[in-house]
């Protein structure tokens, strides 16, 4: 699952594997290792990898699907648009 969730997340941010090892201070074969799941990260890389990629260790993990966007410090009426815009993205109408 760890594996799995690393390498989602790279591609969703449009990064190939020398790209995230790079960003995160580790070799391509680092990152091609967890994504196949033959090394796991050290926690204080799963660490760096969480914060990186904003996301919570149990997220990544697998033990959890929520997954969050940072909004600390935007103000209420950039909050309520930001809603907007998920809720037309999900085809609600509030």
């Amino acid at each position: 699952m760890l594996g799995e969730r690393i390498k989602l997340l790279r591609k969703a941010n449009k990064l190939n594997q020398v790209e995230l090892g790079n960003k995160l201070e580790v070799t391509k074969q680092t990152v091609s290792n967890w994504e196949n799941e033959n090394i796991l990260p050290s926690v204080d890389m799963l660490i760096k990898i969480c914060e990186f990629f904003n996301v919570s260790t149990d997220y990544l993990l697998g033990l959890d699907d929520k997954t969050y966007i940072e909004v600390t410090g935007l103000s209420m009426e950039t909050l309520a648009h930001i809603q907007q815009i998920i809720n037309d993205i999900r085809g609600k109408k509030v």
